[in-house]
């Protein structure tokens, strides 16, 4: 019996997001599951408090096309049949959280930095996402490259 059937892969798109791929698949494969690769885009207006003078509706459809781009790449590199693959806009951690309950996911698999001091105080997406999800939640610790 497999332990989880659908997970719910969430990624930045940053470098780092690439440590996901190993273990995901490696989950995947032994569990023969399904899996939905999913980035959330912050709309603009959230940077600037929702006050924003102008119309930003042709920059956030240049960032979702960017990152479905990106994402396709992304998902081509996980050497493993993805199910669906989804570029929403909103609050990461409660689209994180829709999309696993929307799919049924039994899994949500996000990279943690491990962050220390007062951006530890401040929480992470991995904390957030860990906090009411709706399903089991593995946080990968990912590593900034070495420059």
């Amino acid at each position: 019996m497999a332990v989880y059937s659908k997970i719910l892969l969430a990624v930045d798109l940053s470098e780092e997001s690439d440590q996901l791929i190993e273990k995901t698949r490696a989950i995947a494969q032994n569990n023969q599951a399904s899996v939905t690769v999913l980035h959330v885009i912050e709309p603009l207006s959230f940077a600037y408090g929702g006050d924003v003078p102008m119309d930003l509706t042709t920059v956030q459809n240049q960032l979702d096309e960017h990152a479905r781009t990106k994402l396709s790449v992304f998902s081509e590199k996980l050497n493993y049949p993805v199910e669906s693959q989804q570029v929403i806009t909103g609050h990461t951690e409660s689209e994180i959280h829709h999309m696993a309950e929307e799919k049924g996911c039994d899994l949500i698999v996000v990279g943690s930095h491990g962050r220390h001091g007062l951006a530890l105080l401040l929480g992470s997406t991995a904390n957030s996402v860990l906090h009411g999800a709706p399903c089991d939640v593995l946080a990968i610790r990912v590593y900034e490259p070495e420059k």
